[in-house]
């Protein structure tokens, strides 16, 4: 039974599961996203968020933690200089998973895993406040009475401008053989 215990192992010993996830860590990082299967990617949001936490503090000690478990110079770098500055009013909440669909040779589930504030696409939306309209079809009812009350659908002017092409006569054609 599998009682208390919490975390996914991955199918892998924990030495290469902590390798994994660092080196997973590190390129999320440093690309801002990357392309992985559910599983890991929900391993991984549990492995790198408490990191991007510390990064807030910009201490000695709290690069040595976080260095710790990266590995990687230039990722640390990263998370201290750019990411901390992106994410230092944000309460938590730092990653996104996109489920892509299921990968062609074992169908397994894939998705992306991004930073939350690196997205410009879903940045760039915002809402102006307005309510969302939709648009309805109207109802036979009503298509009925305008027509009786001499209301004529829009012609579209495309079908006016058809020209038509002339086809050359099979006689024009036809040259006869001498």
């Amino acid at each position: 039974m599998r009682h208390q215990k919490k975390f996914n192992h991955l199918g892998r010993k924990s030495a290469h599961r902590k390798a994994m996830l660092s080196n997973m860590a590190a390129s999320l990082i440093i690309h801002k996203r990357i392309h992985t299967t559910v599983a890991k990617a929900k391993a991984l949001r549990v492995f790198v968020e408490p990191l991007i936490t510390k990064s807030k503090d910009d201490t000695t000690h709290s690069r040595r933690t976080v260095f710790s478990y990266l590995q990687s110079k230039e990722a640390v770098t990263e998370l201290f200089r750019e990411i901390s500055k992106k994410i230092m009013d944000r309460p938590g909440g730092y990653t996104r998973i996109l489920k892509t669909g299921n990968r062609f040779g074992d169908n397994a589930e894939m998705c992306l895993i991004e930073l939350v504030d690196y997205n410009e696409a879903m940045l760039s939306v915002k809402d102006d406040g307005k309510a969302k309209t939709t648009r309805r079809k109207r109802s036979a009812s009503k298509k009925k009475t305008d027509d009786v009350a001499g209301v004529k659908p829009a012609v579209k002017p495309e079908a006016e401008t058809i020209q038509k092409q002339e086809l050359p006569s099979e006689a024009a054609e036809v040259k006869p053989e001498e």
